[in-house]
């Protein structure tokens, strides 16, 4: 097995779960290096509030990878200053600019090759915009700074198998979406699936079921033209390339047994149309992948749960599984060079 960067992994909102998951992880014993880019007062004060252990090795410049602990109740960190001393559950965005920052120190770690992959626990957006700066979410923040068009995915087991499921569109109010599936969008957020399937997950030809985006899969037009006017010709484009497309179809079955079986993906126009399903699957066990980088980058898939920051009454289920995916694919990915060397 190759050896890889350590990985790196943003706490988020300061205020709210992202900091207890992180000092939660660090009590395993890890395979894989992880370095918190986060403050380090933070970390240690919600310790104590946790009543964990937790011994800090703050990274300087004469700091090499082989001093990154993996012991129970250890954890290296590249430290970020907040700006505002944090209270559990109290939003401020005055910290606002420090959850970017953090976010910042990892895309460019990965792009440099100082982490092989990064992990994120989950931010609040709402408080990010109070602060004055425009923003809709980890994915777009990425596409922005990598210069890229990424696809996001959420993951999780079920009994069945693996669920898997991208979205054509992500973060927009639903009066938007419309407008916003063009086919230059569906085709692009299908090939990069289709891609990152092979690529990353190792499934040669990926079976991929695509949501309509109206009821009914529009009806024969009936109920609405997207699925005859864009979706249906990006399939048929796409289908002649090799790609084992298989819709539209409706939402309200596509996630039936029936449909799954043998499916590797589901392709989901919107938010909304495709999360709840996955959420009510494996909510607290699922993981957030964004496709399509130059970088490795898993999440979690829940949210902030600020009335729950500090109370130790959390499953980090999410994280862990998130940590594990991306030492999965920086594994792999460091194969793939070593053979192509």
């Amino acid at each position: 097995m190759p050896s890889i960067a350590p990985i790196a992994l943003t706490p988020g909102e300061p205020a709210g779960i992202g900091p207890d998951l992180v000092v939660m992880l660090a009590q395993s014993t890890r395979s894989a290096k992880l370095v918190a880019i986060a403050d380090p007062t933070l970390l240690a004060e919600r310790a104590a509030q946790l009543q964990l252990p937790l011994q800090l090795l703050v990274l300087t410049e004469g700091i090499n990878d082989n001093e990154i602990p993996c012991e129970p109740g250890t954890l290296a960190v590249l430290p970020v200053e907040l700006n505002q001393a944090c209270q559990c559950g109290q939003l401020d965005p005055r910290n606002a600019a420090y959850v970017l920052e953090t976010l910042d120190a990892a895309i460019t770690g990965c792009a440099s090759g100082r982490f092989s992959a990064m992990v994120t626990a989950p931010l609040h957006k709402g408080v990010i915009n109070d602060a004055g700066i425009a923003f809709t979410g980890h994915t777009e923040y990425l596409a922005l700074r990598t210069k890229c068009e990424p696809v996001m995915m959420l993951a999780t087991d079920t009994p069945t198998g693996a669920l898997r499921v991208a979205l054509a569109t992500t973060h927009l109010p639903l009066k938007d979406v419309a407008q916003a599936l063009t086919p230059e969008v569906l085709e692009q957020a299908l090939v990069i699936l289709h891609r990152d399937l092979v690529t990353r997950f190792g499934i040669a030809n990926p079976h991929i079921l695509v949501a309509g985006l109206n009821p009914h899969a529009g009806e024969s037009g009936h109920m609405g033209r997207e699925e005859i006017n864009v979706i249906t010709p990006v399939l048929e484009k796409l289908r002649k390339q090799g790609m084992k497309l298989e819709g539209p179809l409706p939402a309200d079955t596509l996630f039936t047994p029936h449909h799954l079986k043998g499916a590797d993906a589901v392709m989901a126009m919107f938010h909304d149309q495709g999360l709840p399903v996955l959420k009510y699957a494996g909510f607290g066990q699922g993981i957030n992948i964004t496709l399509g980088l130059p970088i490795i980058r898993t999440s979690v898939d829940h949210g902030t749960a600020l009335d729950k920051a500090g109370t130790g009454q959390i499953d980090q289920g999410s994280l862990a599984a998130a940590l594990l995916l991306a030492q999965s694919q920086a594994i792999a990915a460091a194969s793939q060079q070593a053979v192509c060397a």
